[in-house]
């Protein structure tokens, strides 16, 4: 994507390969003129700094530093954390003066911390980057002052059901090293004519020329609530063994067991094809029949992150 923009800015994007494939799914925040804050997940933090490092020629005059240790990250997301927020710090947080995508120091406690808007949970929310040594102070004021803001912990497993409504991918599941943006619903992050252009730019020019993938990455509801899927399960179209699951839980805010996973076809899955195609997900040795879509379940207009 292009990461040239004002000073305070978030970019969602990918690194690829000369394939086009999916080396990083990360976010890249804009600092001042000259600093940019790389953001990606921790089960590829070592993989990606190496990449990034790696990536700089000799006579390039560019300093990467990992300040992972130094800074730990506080997600306050949901319906109420504008309000929870602005009770902690005083600031102006509403949508007109904290637009989504924006990152920007304020103060919580005795703490300067940078929020960044953004959110892993398809709700409202942010990223709170705090100085180490005054975690446990700003992670305190949080809580005390969340009590009346009906604050509550939410684990691993609740922030992937929550993703996984959402249809936020995760590399190393939904997407990888073989995956494109094309394929992934993911090109909307490319920004085909910026100066000196990315990494994998041709090989997946031609693939958008070539018009819509046979291979893709999809929504998937079960009909039967009851039936939960993890990952790997077998996907298959109109009878036909398709794909396989990358990532499932179950939607409480839709009501449903979601799963994402690949689908190959003989022709272009286009929305119209995926709506007319009889899908089934694989359960436990039974065929469950599921619905499937290219947007996401909950929220397809992003209509809570955004305002």
């Amino acid at each position: 994507a292009r990461v040239d923009v004002a000073a305070g800015r978030v970019v969602y994007t990918q690194w690829l390969n000369e394939r086009g494939g999916i080396e990083a799914d990360l976010t890249v925040t804009r600092l001042a003129e000259r600093e940019f804050l790389v953001v990606t997940s921790v089960s590829s933090h070592v993989r990606d700094l190496a990449r990034l490092r790696e990536s700089i020629a000799p006579d390039e005059r560019c300093t990467v530093t990992d300040v992972t240790a130094g800074l730990p990250m506080l997600g306050l997301m949901g319906p109420r954390s504008r309000e929870l927020l602005a009770a902690l710090s005083g600031e102006d947080v509403s949508n007109a003066a904290f637009p989504f995508g924006t990152s920007r120091e304020i103060e919580i406690g005795y703490a300067i911390v940078r929020a960044s808007r953004i959110t892993y949970v398809g709700e409202l929310g942010w990223e709170l980057y705090v100085p180490a040594d005054f975690a446990l102070h700003v992670f305190d004021r949080i809580v005390d002052a969340g009590a009346a803001h009906g604050l509550r912990f939410a684990g691993m497993h609740a922030m992937n059901a929550c993703r996984i409504e959402k249809g936020y991918r995760h590399w190393g599941h939904d997407v990888g090293v073989t995956d494109t943006p094309i394929e992934a619903g993911l090109s909307f992050t490319c920004a085909w004519d910026k100066p000196g252009g990315f990494v994998g730019r041709d090989a997946l020019a031609r693939r958008r020329d070539a018009g819509a993938p046979r291979r893709r990455l999809l929504q998937l509801r079960l009909a039967d609530p009851a039936r939960l899927v993890y990952h790997e399960e077998p996907v298959f179209a109109d009878g036909r063994l398709a794909g396989t699951v990358t990532s499932g839980m179950y939607g409480h805010r839709v009501g449903a067991s979601l799963a994402m996973g690949w689908a190959a076809a003989d022709e272009p899955l286009t929305r119209e094809r995926v709506a007319a195609t009889r899908f089934e997900v694989e359960v436990a040795g039974e065929r469950v029949p599921a619905d499937a879509s290219l947007s996401p379940w909950y929220d397809p207009t992003s209509s809570r992150v955004k305002g």
